[in-house]
């Protein structure tokens, strides 16, 4: 008895570790901008993102649902979660999967500021692409900010509706993660 509550409390031990590595957010903000010189507001705001970094592993994962996507214009943030663009009650979230791949020269255990390479697969409208970003993390005792930004081309996400053919929303929009783990 006494051996196998040794055991029970040496595996939950050792699952406390394994989570204490692992910091998460509930909050994260993700920015969308496909503003053209036609038109300033295809940009949304998502605050309701949820996100993780594996600090031993280097594992990045986020989740964004389509539809805490803020517009200013409610008009837009229609066209924007309809069947022409991203068809968010077929395609309800978008996720990344991915891993630092410079994990030696970012020390997320250590405080400071860190360049970190990125790369993994964003799925978004039902299409799956390798992206590769750099983050800056900054390590402040138990807390890590992230931030990122990149590109995507609608086109390789089978998005390609009529306001992006006409010019007024920008093939290649530029997305913006800031997150605060913990």
């Amino acid at each position: 008895m006494m051996k196998r509550t040794g055991i029970i409390l040496a595996l939950f031990f050792s699952g406390s570790l394994l989570y204490a590595q692992k910091k998460t957010t509930t909050s994260a903000v993700v920015s969308f901008d496909a503003t053209t010189s036609l038109d300033p507001l295809p940009k949304a705001e998502n605050k309701t993102a949820v996100g993780s970094v594996d600090i031993g592993t280097g594992a990045v994962a986020f989740e964004v649902a389509i539809k805490n996507f803020s517009f200013q214009n409610p008009k837009m943030q229609g066209h924007f979660n309809g069947t022409t663009w991203m068809d968010s009650d077929q395609f309800p979230t978008a996720t990344f999967k991915g891993k630092i791949t410079n994990l030696p020269q970012v020390n997320l255990k250590v405080n400071g500021t860190y360049n970190a390479n990125v790369e993994g697969a964003l799925t978004m409208h039902g299409v799956t692409n390798q992206v590769t970003t750099t983050a800056v993390i900054t390590v402040d005792g138990k807390k890590l900010n992230a931030k990122a930004e990149f590109s995507i081309k609608m086109k390789d996400y089978q998005i390609n509706g009529p306001a992006i053919g006409s010019g007024h929303v920008s093939s290649e929009p530029v997305i913006k993660v800031l997150a605060d783990l913990k």
